[in-house]
């Protein structure tokens, strides 16, 4: 019943619910429910398409039951209520066809069991008894310990392509890699992160800056709009004569929603966000500062360079250099470097057709030019990003860059000596007190 980036109940859940199509059914199950410490009201008249209304506006309970009988396509069904059911949600079915394939499908499209009309108060009993172990077991998946990688992109200047690479990126994680990705378009007014995968970007972000104290497990899953099966967006396109009020509260809940809900989290972080938000770096694994090997973009990476070395120190910071074009560049490459005094670590070529292919399909740039050099360099940034988690000296997702104390220590010096120079110790130290 997960979505692909669900990992975990979130918020006040109910124990169970039940919608039920007939009275004879409700009349076995409530005596049951009650017997196991739950509230008879919970259980409901309705089938399948009444859950899905209700938890389409509610969240949904920790075991749910519903009924199949009035369903004609109960797969397809299923499927429906998969979309509004909250992480972890274990679901029984009851139905009244008797079908060893149905009951297969069910089982393999994440229903935890399938009973059989007419019901008897043990077989509900043993049903419900098994969902709740199930439940109350813990969980061994990775979501405790699993790594979750924050990327925030940063052009030096406007046009740079800072939001071009954000979306292959994310592109790149969800689809290539098979990774949970969010990204987080932080250009309230103008971002293009759906604009560039040809999709309405909603109103979840606006609505998190207005209130934020509905931010939750529940609000990220419902706010966010799907590119793929593994890619979520949150962006906007705020009206341009309402300035953005927020003191940055609401950026910070949410990008703690994304360390639980995802396991890659790529930021479209503009400068002026930035100089307003300065906490959004707080929690940044890689910084990716996009730039153009002119005069003014190398003036403002100085500048962000010596503000990221202040502000973000534990980030690993990598300069990537856009729209590269060979001989046509105001400063060479050297030059460039020496003027930042840091390295590039990647150079996108520039190819203005790739461009415009992947605007006129609606799809990311690495996603429309799979074959390109641009593209090429882009999956290198990518591979960059995810080899930064396997960095030996990262300890856990909550001190990624800071060095371990024990590469600081010289432990061979530690260790005690052997052979000839221990036996040398040794007589020295007995000389020494004879002496005494």
């Amino acid at each position: 019943m997960n979505a692909p980036w669900k990992v975990g109940p979130q918020g006040n859940r109910d124990s169970f619910a039940a919608f039920i199509c007939d009275e004879t059914s409700l009349d076995v199950l409530r005596p049951v429910v009650i017997e196991l410490g739950w509230q008879p009201e919970k259980c409901k008249k309705g089938g399948l398409r009444n859950a899905v209304q209700s938890l389409s506006i509610t969240a949904s309970p920790n075991i749910l039951m519903v009924d199949l009988s009035e369903s004609g396509d109960p797969l397809n069904d299923i499927n429906a209520l998969a979309e509004v059911c909250e992480p972890g949600t274990i679901v029984i079915a009851i139905g009244q066809v008797n079908d060893v394939r149905l009951y297969r499908d069910l089982i393999a499209s994440g229903i935890h069991d399938y009973l059989l009309k007419p019901l008897s108060p043990a077989q509900v009993r043993d049903s419900l008894v098994m969902a709740q172990a199930v439940f109350a077991q813990p969980k061994h998946d990775a979501a405790g310990t699993k790594r979750h990688i924050t990327t925030a992109v940063i052009g030096t200047r406007g046009g740079v392509g800072a939001s071009t690479l954000a979306t292959s990126l994310a592109w790149l994680f969800s689809a290539d890699n098979k990774l949970p990705t969010a990204l987080f378009d932080l250009d309230i007014h103008f971002g293009t992160g759906a604009l560039s995968l040809d999709l309405e970007p909603g109103r979840g972000l606006t609505d998190a800056i207005e209130n934020p104290s509905r931010i939750d497990g529940l609000f990220i899953e419902r706010a966010m709009i799907r590119a793929n099966d593994n890619l979520a967006i949150l962006s906007a396109e705020a009206p341009i004569n309402s300035p953005l009020m927020t003191d940055g509260a609401a950026f910070l809940q949410l990008e703690e929603e994304f360390r639980h809900a995802f396991e890659m989290t790529v930021i479209d972080l503009p400068r002026n966000m930035l100089i307003n938000f300065p906490q959004l770096v707080n929690d940044a694994n890689v910084i990716l500062l996009v730039t153009e090997m002119t005069l003014a973009s190398a003036r403002d990476a100085i500048r962000l360079l010596s503000w990221l070395k202040a502000n973000a120190p534990h980030a690993e910071v990598m300069v990537v250099a856009n729209k590269v074009q060979g001989g046509i560049t105001e400063i060479s490459r050297a030059d460039f470097e020496t003027s930042i005094e840091s390295k590039i670590a990647f150079s996108i070529p520039y190819d203005i057709k790739a461009a415009a292919n992947a605007a006129k399909l609606g799809h990311t740039f690495v996603d429309a030019n799979r074959a390109s050099k641009a593209a090429a360099v882009m999956r290198d940034v990518a591979k960059a990003v995810l080899g930064s988690a396997d960095d030996d000296d990262v300890i856990d997702s909550g001190s990624r860059g800071k060095k371990s104390l024990l590469g600081k220590l010289d432990l061979k010096a530690m260790l005690p000596k052997k052979g000839k120079a221990a036996a040398k110790d040794a007589a020295m130290s007995e000389a020494a007190i004879a002496a005494e």
